[in-house]
């Protein structure tokens, strides 16, 4: 399908949740889907931006708290379980700020943004199967490579902090362990702190193509066919449009074949990614739709630190995947300004919405 000129243009600009650029794109989009048939529904909302602080603070809280515990792992004169019980409650504290950040905690009487969510469906045909894709874009000190990275090395450092405490119960431990537990857990620190917004990125791939898929199901499917289209927003700050869909309209989801689509690169492996048994089903039988899109199609589980809009809508009891095409490389394009439609064609993105337009 030919992308409109007023969709390719708005979405080949910048579209950060709260922000004039992603109001724009929304109206282009909800214009498309009504010439579609469509009659689309704006579900509105508020969110704060300092969500996404979350991961730093906690990598500044690791960091501060591997330096406390060096003295706590070397000095014999310690008390053997004092670098167990401080570690045990740094991280007990450091987890209730962090979730405290995460749900905008400090914006609560302050500052938050607007966005929405776009429900698309057809006058008087009753909705069984939902394509998602997020609207919103994000523009960080590190790419998505370069968050999985981090996450990695802060759980490596954890681990490692909770391993040299225990060894310390027995005395102390040899001087590699305790180096290599607090300099995983200070490396993990840096990393994380790339985490803060920076710069702009006009999100090609994340996810201009996920919401080209959905427009793609949208005039592919027959008028009857009970397709409908959502089209979150905010999801780059903590999938916020699709929780608060799942918590306030839960009913327009449980028990519906949920597909979620972001990030369909022209390059790697389809991967379907399920969150349960009942999503592993629906994985398996839309797998066959896909093959010839890329050189594999790959069932699997959601890669730890990577979320998506299917797990809310899966915990509300939704039959939920997420389709993406990407590599590690396309990884490193993600949440910065090289994510533009350069060597981006859209034709996968194109064959991904034609393929689960139609139902089972």
């Amino acid at each position: 399908m030919p992308i409109p000129r007023a969709v390719a243009g708005a979405l080949a600009e910048p579209r950060e949740a709260g922000t004039p650029g992603a109001a724009e794109a929304r109206r282009v989009l909800q214009e498309s889907l009504e010439s579609l048939g469509y009659a689309v529904e704006v579900q509105r909302f508020a969110f704060s931006p300092s969500s996404l602080n979350a991961f730093p603070i906690f990598g500044a809280g690791l960091g501060w708290l591997a330096l406390l515990e060096l003295p706590l792992l070397s000095l014999p004169a310690v008390p053997r379980a004092a670098a167990l019980l401080v570690l045990a409650a740094g991280l007990a504290a450091l987890g209730l700020l962090v979730r405290g950040v995460a749900m905008g905690w400090p914006d609560r009487a302050g500052q938050l943004r607007e966005d929405a969510n776009l429900i698309a469906t057809r006058p008087g045909v009753p909705v069984s199967r939902w394509i998602v894709a997020h609207v919103d874009t994000k523009a960080q000190q590190h790419s998505m490579a370069g968050r999985l990275v981090a996450v990695w090395v802060c759980i490596a450092g954890v681990a490692g902090l909770i391993s040299a405490a225990v060894a310390r119960l027995g005395g102390v431990p040899p001087t590699w362990v305790i180096a290599g537990a607090a300099g995983l857990a200070v490396a993990g620190s840096a990393l994380a702190g790339r985490g803060r917004l920076h710069g702009v990125t006009p999100g090609a791939r994340d996810n201009a193509s996920g919401i080209v898929a959905a427009l793609a199901a949208a005039a592919a499917a027959p008028p009857g066919a009970g397709l409908g289209i959502l089209l979150t927003g905010a999801e780059e700050f903590g999938l916020v449009g699709a929780r608060i869909l799942a918590q306030q309209r839960p009913e327009l989801v449980r028990g519906m074949d949920v597909i979620n689509v972001d990030t369909v690169d022209e390059r790697g492996a389809v991967s379907v990614v399920s969150h349960d048994a009942a999503g592993r089903e629906l994985a398996e039988a839309i797998a066959p739709r896909l093959s010839g899109i890329g050189p594999a199609v790959r069932l699997r589980r959601l890669p730890l630190g990577i979320f998506v809009d299917s797990y809310p809508l899966a915990r509300a009891g939704a039959r939920a995947v997420t389709i993406g095409r990407l590599d590690w490389g396309t990884l490193r394009l993600l949440h910065t300004p090289r994510d533009t439609a350069s060597a981006l064609s859209f034709a996968s993105a194109d064959a991904v919405g034609r393929a689960v337009a139609g139902p089972n």
